[in-house]
């Protein structure tokens, strides 16, 4: 899988662009008859789309990047569901096609918005930007292991006979923090 160091460089992006300008390419039409508070938010809703993969591609950690993968993929839903609740209004069955392509353009930001979250949430790389959930789920386990373990040789009674190895007393004399 190639390794992008920009934004403008990665297919979903560049997808968002294209729906960003082909929604605008429909709302500069002077004879379309939508308020003015629908062509705001359908404006922002599709611009939201490019944006939110920009900033999360921007963001250090993993979780970053995928809550602005998701906002992204809820903004593009965001622009079809404004589509679908106005077009068929009479006086805009003249922009069906528009429509079609700007709602073809939104379902394929969102399948690369899946497929893209699907793949680094699912991906072995290590580091802080690509913790997985097996990643994150292995830590927790080890933590929990490391945690019991330390417990246990805390509360071991002085006749034990793992009561004076160098871990237990390690164990006895480590800081404890509650959770």
């Amino acid at each position: 899988m190639p390794k992008y160091l920009r934004f403008e460089d990665l297919p979903a992006w560049q997808e968002a662009a294209r729906l960003y300008n082909r929604v605008l390419d429909l709302l500069e039409e002077p004879a379309i008859p939508l308020t003015a508070g629908f062509r705001n938010q359908l404006d922002r809703a599709a611009l939201s789309v490019s944006n939110n993969i920009a900033e999360g591609f921007e963001r250090v950690t993993t979780n970053e990047l995928l809550a602005f993968l998701a906002i992204a993929r809820g903004s593009a839903g965001e622009v079809r569901s404004m589509l679908a609740v106005v077009r068929d209004r009479p006086k805009l069955r003249r922009f069906s096609d528009s429509f079609h392509q700007i709602r073809e353009l939104a379902e394929s930001c969102a399948r690369q918005l899946t497929a893209w979250t699907g793949s680094i949430e699912d991906s072995p790389v290590q580091g802080k930007r690509h913790l997985t959930r097996a990643v994150r789920s292995a830590k927790q386990v080890t933590a929990a292991v490391q945690d019991f373990r330390s417990q246990f040789l805390r509360s071991l009674p002085p006749e034990h006979p793992l009561f004076d190895t160098p871990e237990a007393r390690r164990a006895r004399s480590a800081p404890r923090y509650s959770p």
